[in-house]
Order: structure tokens, then sequence, then C-alpha cells
């Protein structure tokens, strides 16, 4: 027995480096991607913004049928008739991720209409951009529903292959004046990493977590950054290209852009008193005074 646990203690740093150098040479060398030609992808919140050009973007990629769930049938039918024009067999449910019953509901006329479905996008979420001592306790559930707890509804509703969740980097790293949002969105993480540690033994179920910063639709309209020059918002698009291409690389977990890898670091070293100046120099603190965004 103690061979054994020395043997393993020996191998542990060995596969340490190798993961390492993997991952490294990953970055360099041209990834193998996914094809997605035999794809069912449901996006949740597909009518507008992110979710929009999610669609727009698996359906370029050659996705075999998109199917978006909303609550704004509008905006559904709107995006269902431009992925039609692109070739792309398209279908739209209304459908409040925050309610179990409807959720279940749809979930069934997906699987009857549809089939099954291989890819779900959790990209449904809302904000209210108020304190905890603003906010009331409908809008505090209301995020929470939809945003957190849809994730594990959804997820007992659907069977598929890649799970993919369109997080916000406000999950590891709050800001006055979203208290509802960043917390939902921590929970999401949470939910997130230890779904993607319990499929290690699941071979062909694999998920993806994608942590943009600011994305200039009109969920967060009105939200300003000292500095706009030096941390512009991301495109929607962009943000849609980028997590495509991480479903089709099979990577656990994205952060847009790659400067908030240093945020990260940064409040893994920093004494909350310096972590304070920092917010209030880039004017974190402030960023949602001027927030007029959808709900």
């Amino acid at each position: 027995m103690i061979w054994k646990w020395l043997g393993a203690l020996l191998l542990f740093p060995v596969q340490m480096v190798y993961l390492v150098v993997k991952a490294a040479v990953c970055t360099v060398l041209p990834p193998k991607l996914r094809d997605l030609s035999g794809e069912n992808v449901l996006v949740t919140g597909g009518g507008r913004g992110i979710g929009r050009h999610l669609a727009r973007e698996f359906a370029k990629r050659g996705a075999k049928k998109i199917i978006l769930w909303g609550r704004t049938e509008k905006c559904l039918k709107e995006t269902t008739e431009e992925i039609r024009m692109m070739g792309t067999e398209c279908h739209y449910f209304i459908c409040d991720v925050g309610n179990r019953e409807e959720v279940y509901r749809q979930a069934k006329a997906v699987r009857e209409k549809v089939g099954d479905i291989t890819i779900l996008v959790n990209n449904a979420a809302v904000v209210h951009g108020k304190s905890l001592m603003d906010s009331d306790d409908d809008a505090l559930l209301k995020s929470q529903h939809i945003n957190t707890l849809g994730q594990f509804w959804v997820r007992q509703a659907l069977e598929y292959g890649h799970i993919v969740c369109l997080n916000s980097v406000l999950a590891l790293s709050a800001i006055p004046g979203a208290i509802d949002y960043c917390t939902s969105k921590a929970s999401s993480f949470a939910f997130m990493e230890s779904l993607t540690l319990g499929l290690l033994d699941c071979p062909g179920v694999n998920a993806t977590t994608v942590l943009p910063f600011h994305t200039s639709t009109e969920m967060f309209q009105g939200m300003r950054i000292r500095f706009p020059n030096l941390f512009p918002p991301l495109k929607p698009e962009t943000v849609a290209r980028r997590t495509v291409e991480a479903v089709r690389m099979n990577q656990a977990f994205l952060l847009l852009p790659w400067t908030m890898h240093v945020l990260v670091i940064l409040k893994s070293i920093l004494p909350q008193a310096a972590l304070d100046e920092i917010y209030k120099f880039s004017g974190s603190y402030t960023c949602m005074n001027t927030f007029k965004g959808r709900t």
C-alpha cells in the first residue's frame, strides 16, 4: 500500500507538467474542431442580444437544427426567419426558463417536434441594476429563477451531449448596483464548475462556461466604465463567435477578453484594501449609476 501511494505521489507532478505542456502546445497548433453538422442546438434567450448572435453563429458553422427559447414572440419570430434564410432549420418556443412547469412542458414539446437536443446553450438572463436596499423580493427571486435555477430545470428536462453557459466575469468579480445579477451568476458558475467536474467520467458529455466582460447589448445599456478606450465593451457577435469556437474545441472555461485572467490573478494575491482601490480607480464602484438597461 505504501508503494502504491508513493508511486501515485511521484506520478502526479509528471502528469501536471504533461498537461500544462499539452495545453501550451494546443494554444499554438490549430486544434481539431468539432463538426456541428449533426447537432440540434437549443439556445435559451435566443430572440435577441447575444442569444440571437449565437443562433446565427451555430447556423453559420453548420448546425443541423436551431431551437430558440425566449419570452418575446416578436423577437423569436424575427430570429427564426433570419436563421431559416441562412438555410438552417429553425424552430422557436415561447418559454420562461424561470418557470419550472413551463420549462418541462416546452422541453417535451421540443422532443416531440424536433428530436433530442445535443447542444444546450443556457443564455437567458435578467438584471435589475439596483442595490440590495432598493430591490424588491419579486425582482430578486426573478433573477435567481432565470439566471440560476433555470439551468437546473432545463438540465433535468432535456437530454444533450454538451451544455454551454453564457455566464459573466461578474460571477468572479462583483460590482455594486447589480447584486441580484452578480449573486445569481456566481451561483451559476458554481453549478457549471461542479457539473464540469462531475462529467469527468462521462465520455461524450461535455460542458463549456463562458465568462465575458461587459458586452454592448441593450441588457446593460447605460453601464459606464471609467476608461472605455482601455476596456471597451465586447461586441455580441464576438462573444458568440468565441463561444461556438470554445464548443467546437471542447473548452471547459473561457474568459473574454484574455485580460480578465489578470483580474482573477489579482483577486487571488492582493489584499481587499488594494482591490477596493482598483475598483474605485477603474470606475467599477459607480459603473451602474447610469444603468438603464432592459430587465
